[in-house]
């Protein structure tokens, strides 16, 4: 599993959309797309340039009552789920298991043994 194992993808996770996309807009010149995740769910791209460089995600549902607007990260793993095996025995705690998310991969997010939460994912297949 650590074998490449890397940050790979910053999200900001906020209840202001629009003032979020401007703001960085104006500081970064970062522009943005908007991907369908399907039920009606939108999720902003940003874009450097034609790179993608980090993703937004509306936090305005209750299941996120009390969390505030924050950046969360995500490390590359080869296997999402051996990973999420390995996190209690390694000290750490799931905080939501594997699922996937279509054209993206396999997701959990996680805590380390000092209570700091992260993302974890196994990138799709091309194709």
């Amino acid at each position: 599993m650590a074998d490449g194992a890397h940050f790979t993808w910053n999200e900001l996770m906020t209840r202001d959309v629009e003032a979020a996309r401007t703001f960085y807009k104006e500081l970064l010149g970062w522009t943005y797309y908007e991907k369908d995740m399907g039920e009606g769910d939108n999720y902003t791209v940003f874009l450097s340039g034609s790179k993608e460089v980090a993703g937004l995600f509306d936090i305005n549902d209750k299941q996120f009552d009390g969390i505030p607007n924050h950046w969360f990260a995500y490390i590359s793993v080869t296997d999402v789920d051996a990973a999420v095996v390995k996190v209690e025995a390694s000290g750490g705690k799931v905080l939501r298991p594997c699922f996937d998310v279509p054209e993206v991969g396999r997701i959990a997010v996680i805590a380390d043994s000092t209570g700091a939460a992260v993302g974890i994912y196994t990138q799709a297949a091309p194709g």
